[in-house]
């Protein structure tokens, strides 16, 4: 309960003051006041006269050794006291103010004069005179709410002053950059110091998420840190209010601030009425309670920490949207050198060949049917490039039309060995295809000419990158429900494409898939090709319901591509009990 000194002080100390014998520095008690005592710049009591010392069982005779010894009588807020003390030895000149002292359980409101004791001429001033008289006492203050402390205007003056040049020099310091995580730790360091917070910390909000986390703080020493710590909007009731309503909330989270006797101020940082953030001041003096122009001063802050955030977020996406445009326009140009040599090339060859039969050079007929068959496979390895430019276009242009229709696996396998097969024999590369044990064909649901496209692309990748070992076809059944086009399908067969090639880091395995990026552009103009056919097999796969995979584990160790495509029917398997009898037969 509170008790005021104009009212129910006679409830605390004895109505009969004056019977109680003065065992107190009788040079303090004869000038009248009903507290005096002396302090050094330390704060550390020299003398002590208190007309309540004994109701408050302290031993008049050894009082002041009792009250530096045990700091019990001692101000709540002592760092602002103490650099009251200070400044009143330096400059000399006596303050009045209200402080409020604990001892034990209870708090004391005291109305203090203090000045300084005058030393002699060119001597520094170590000693104060203190007088006061109590206010008010606070008894059992884990039970008095905050609220029941109102200060008084002197001390709203000040403290409004002083948080006014905490926000003006929080300003100051977020215009100077767009650095968010610059701006959001100057701003916990300027609240916490300035205001002597047992912590602050800032947390980023996105409307699409429900928990947000802390980026920036400042704390005591004594005090756990939070960085990084992800809080769930939901679980705190401060947290969800600050953002349905963009006003200050105070109230007591003990979760959050670990202690049962801190208060803490939640803000929502916003700009254009959109909160992008959240800001908690946590504060362990049971005696401040902040004001309506305080909480001002605070939503003022937080808008003017909101618009800096949003500057610096905007800053950010078009500093990473520039950065992407760049990486783009380089790997066009890098792309548009290699194209113009891949056509260039074939097309230097057909001239090549079909100049040398228009001059006559070759010496019998089959040297010229020898030119020509040079020249129409450099014309259909050219009429691929510009397939190849064209395919792109149009599924650029989302203008890829794509007709589906049942596909034999056996069939398209068959047609890839008869293609690829010969180029691996050339580079004394072993060549498997394998088909799953069925006891009736696979059919797929697909385009027969794009997934023929799509398998020669990956088969074709799979030679030219490796040297020596072998490629690997196989095909699996993945017997679950699947949905494309409104139609549901009994499952999807799995192409696997495997090779012991030359592999691809795992740094580099993400721009594999990416339009114009290519992992290496040296490797590239070693090897040839436009760079497109991954690009190009994996968007006609998502065409035809599928997906494309790439694994490799490093540089040197192969790699591995998987799509998938639908399957139309679901063929009888073959079990290896039947495998096993068919085999006995034939024996």
């Amino acid at each position: 309960m509170t008790i005021t000194a104009n009212s129910q002080l006679s409830n605390v100390f004895s109505p009969n003051l004056e019977s109680i014998p003065s065992k107190t520095d009788g040079s303090l008690a004869t000038l009248g006041a009903e507290l005096v005592y002396t302090q050094d710049g330390a704060g550390r009591y020299l003398t002590f006269c208190w007309q309540h010392s004994e109701l408050l069982g302290l031993n008049s005779e050894k009082i002041v050794d009792e009250l530096n010894q045990t700091q019990t009588f001692v101000p709540v807020d002592k760092v602002t006291y103490l650099e009251r003390l200070h400044r009143i030895l330096t400059t000399l000149v006596p303050e009045r103010f209200q402080c409020w002292f604990s001892y034990q359980q209870e708090l004391f409101e005291l109305d203090l004069v203090i000045s300084p004791i005058m030393p002699s001429l060119g001597t520094t001033a170590t000693t104060v005179l203190v007088m006061g008289r109590l206010l008010q006492a606070t008894l059992n203050k884990k039970q008095v709410p905050v609220a029941a402390k109102t200060p008084i205007q002197i001390d709203l003056a000040m403290r409004s002053q002083q948080h006014q040049k905490v926000v003006n020099r929080i300003t100051r310091n977020i215009r100077r950059t767009l650095d968010l995580d610059i701006i959001w730790q100057q701003t916990v360091d300027s609240l916490g110091k300035a205001l002597r917070l047992e912590r602050c910390i800032i947390c980023p909000y996105q409307p699409s998420s429900s928990k947000v986390e802390v980026k920036a703080e400042y704390h005591q020493s004594a005090l756990k840190s939070m960085l990084g710590l992800e809080i769930d909007i939901t679980s705190e009731p401060a947290f969800a209010q600050a953002l349905a309503t963009l006003e200050p909330v105070v109230m007591q989270m003990p979760g959050y601030a670990q202690s049962g006797q801190q208060k803490t101020l939640v803000i929502a940082t916003c700009y254009q009425d959109q909160a992008n953030g959240l800001v908690a001041l946590s504060w362990r003096d049971e005696c401040y309670t902040l004001s309506e122009s305080e909480l001002e001063l605070a939503k003022e802050a937080a808008d003017q920490l909101g618009t800096a955030i949003a500057h610096a977020t905007l800053y950010e996406e078009l500093e990473v949207a520039r950065q992407k445009a760049e990486e783009a326009s380089r790997l066009k140009s890098e792309f548009l050198a290699n194209v113009s040599h891949e056509i260039r090339t074939p097309l230097n060859g057909m001239i090549g060949f079909l100049k040398l039969i228009l001059e006559g050079m070759a010496d019998d007929p089959e040297e010229q049917n020898q030119f020509l068959s040079e020249a129409h496979q450099l014309s259909i390895h050219l009429l691929n490039i510009i397939n190849d430019i064209l395919d792109i276009a149009k599924i650029e242009a989302g203008k890829m039309e794509l007709a589906y229709a049942p596909v034999k696996l056996d069939e398209l396998f068959h047609d890839v060995e008869n293609f690829m097969r010969p180029q691996a024999e050339m580079r004394n590369l072993s060549f498997q295809m394998q088909m799953p044990p069925t006891s009736d064909e696979i059919i797929v649901q697909s385009n027969y000419q794009r997934l023929l496209q799509v398998m020669l692309n990956l088969v074709g990748n799979a030679i030219k990158f490796t040297h020596e070992g072998g490629v690997t076809v196989s095909a699996d059944l993945v017997l679950k429900k699947a949905n494309f086009q409104d139609q549901q399908f009994p499952g999807m067969v799995k192409v696997r494409v495997a090779d012991t090639g030359i592999g691809v880091s795992l740094d580099k395995q993400d721009k594999l898939f990416q339009l114009f990026s290519q992992v290496d552009g040296s490797r590239t103009r070693h090897y040839g090709g436009t760079g497109l056919g991954l690009a190009i097999s994996q968007k006609l796969v998502e065409a035809m319901g599928g997906e494309v995979h790439f694994y490799s584990l490093g540089e040197g160790l192969g790699s591995t591509v998987t799509f998938t495509v639908p399957l139309y029917q679901q063929p009888v398997m073959v079990s290896s009990n039947d495998s096993d009898s068919t085999s006995s037969a034939e024996c």
